[in-house]
């Protein structure tokens, strides 16, 4: 566990946190709805727009990573792997943890479509 929150700092907390929050949404609005069976159109909808939120920040940090490892190389005016790791990690889980959180995100929605809806009963109308 240990090991995923230092890989997850690597992709630079402002980025992976604001992903997290996202997952963390995302499956709290899945088990509402196959608990509550509220209003299943609305929280695929919310699922889906978060996902795709997610997705964009991940790629947004990735821009940052890279724009931080070419002013490491900038300033030293050398390059060693040494210099720019930093940023091409930042570079790279960003986007990884993003693309995972989308993945989860896109599954919930298509259990979501294949469970049957619920019946409507004289009560709810």
């Amino acid at each position: 566990m240990k090991n995923i929150i230092d890989k997850l700092q690597d992709g630079g907390v402002g980025i992976t946190l604001i992903v997290l929050i996202a997952l963390i949404s995302i499956v709290a609005l899945f088990v509402k709805e196959l608990i509550l069976k509220s209003d299943r159109e609305k929280n695929i909808k919310l699922i889906s727009s978060i996902a795709w939120f997610a997705l964009a920040w991940g790629f947004f940090g990735r821009t940052i990573g890279l724009i931080k490892a070419f002013d490491t190389i900038q300033i030293a005016g050398k390059l060693t792997p040494e210099m720019v790791s930093g940023g091409l990690k930042m570079a790279l889980v960003g986007p990884i943890f993003a693309i995972f959180v989308f993945a989860i995100a896109r599954i919930e929605i298509i259990i979501l479509i294949l469970l049957p809806k619920k019946e409507k009963t004289v009560l709810d109308s």
